[in-house]
């Protein structure tokens, strides 16, 4: 039988960051590629209690079909989140989505047609690029430094690319470097916003989970034309697996929002809202933040300390002052699935720079989680990358 796949279809043969993640999880490997939060602390008791309460007093609603902007009570529970974020608003900006992911997904579908562009920072989350290639976009990458994009070069791809319809940005605690965009720059950027008219979507998975430095204001706070649509999630501070994340956007592009989510998948789950809402009515979010904040930071010293001590000379790295990751360029190297590889011998994985980029990838460089692996096999898996690098880049640049 043959298959015939829309262009949209990714081939199997090609998923390179699957076929990472894979290897990854063999038990026998030190992994620093994923992104996931630390399991052991999964609030499971307060769930377990708050699921409970929920059958008993809300079991029928829960279990039935809901609205596809979500539950007000959940929605009321991301209000006080906004907040947090500068973002004063009300509950008719605001939809659930079935994770941050369906929000990128709607996004795409919602702005994007075939050849149109996505201005992303450079490198930029990995699954966004898969996300909006699959709608046909073509990307613009813009340089970054420790203080995030850089405005000129914003600009200048702005002026260039007329057929520019997003600009997708994580601007704290950035996936897949670790970096946070300075007040300036993010003044800026809605103000390019605003002139170029082009819509931003700003992506903010990990702000809450910051250790060092000041809170700075999001871009949707700062937004006073609407250019901006925010989204957040659930996965980080609470549980990835129950998928819960949200689009705050002005109430006549919200409704677009939702009638496309109604297309999708109906609506987000409704127990898992109403479980979501109820833990946070009974419990303090942010004391559970403050301990995987701490948990995290911890991990990242430990880490970083031993990067600066076993890495090569003249491997650089970010550094970042919050969220899960940080970013290793290694100079001299021009494959950096050869990183991986070399790596992943002394089973150690990391996730090589290529997926990425929208276009155009800088070789030789990683990405490295430090909140899910537990602190004693952090220092060990650091020094066995280190002798992978140092393999890889005793090879001929030229070879």
């Amino acid at each position: 039988m043959t298959y015939k796949f829309s262009d949209r279809v990714p081939d199997p043969k090609n998923d390179a960051v699957g076929d990472i993640l894979k290897a990854a999880a063999d038990p026998k490997v030190t992994s620093f590629a994923g992104g996931l939060p630390a399991p052991e602390l999964f609030p499971v008791q307060g769930v377990k209690a708050a699921a409970d309460k929920v059958l008993d007093e809300k079991g029928p609603a829960a279990l039935q079909y809901g609205s596809a902007q979500g539950v007000p009570e959940l929605r009321n529970v991301i209000l006080k989140r906004l907040e947090v974020e500068g973002i004063h608003t009300t509950a008719d900006h605001v939809m659930v989505a079935t994770g941050s992911q369906q929000s990128i997904d709607l996004t795409g579908k919602m702005f994007l047609d075939e050849g149109d562009v996505v201005i992303v920072e450079k490198p930029t989350y990995l699954t966004a690029v898969d996300v909006f290639r699959s709608y046909g976009a073509r990307f613009v990458g813009v340089d970054m430094d420790e203080d995030g994009m850089k405005m000129d070069s914003l600009e200048e791809a702005l002026k260039n690319n007329p057929r520019a319809r997003l600009i997708y940005t994580v601007p704290t605690f950035q996936n897949p470097t670790g970096r946070t965009m300075t007040l300036e720059r993010r003044k800026k950027l809605v103000e390019l916003a605003d002139k170029y008219d082009v819509m931003v979507l700003e992506d903010n998975p990990y702000g809450a989970i910051r250790w060092e430095g000041e809170n700075l204001p999001s871009l949707k706070s700062l937004d006073k034309t609407g250019h901006v649509i925010y989204m957040g999630t659930m996965s980080k501070i609470f549980s990835p697996g129950l998928r819960l994340g949200w689009v705050v956007a002005e109430p006549e592009l919200l409704k677009r929002y939702t009638m496309m989510k109604q297309s999708a998948d109906l609506h987000t789950d409704s127990f898992s809202q109403y479980v979501c809402a109820q833990y946070f009515t009974d419990n303090d979010i942010n004391d559970h933040i403050k301990k995987i904040t701490a948990l995290y930071h911890k991990r990242e010293q430990l880490m970083m300390k031993a990067i600066d001590k076993y890495f090569p000379k003249g491997v650089q790295h970010s550094n970042p002052q919050g969220g899960m990751f940080l970013w290793v360029m290694v100079p001299g190297v021009k494959d950096s699935k050869e990183l991986f590889d070399a790596a992943l011998k002394r089973n150690v994985a990391v996730v090589p720079g290529d997926p990425f980029y929208g276009s155009d990838p800088v070789p030789g460089t990683f990405r490295m989680n430090y909140s899910n692996t537990p602190e004693d096999g952090i220092v060990d898996g650091v020094k066995q990358l280190a002798a992978a690098l140092d393999e890889v880049m005793a090879v001929p640049a030229d070879k």
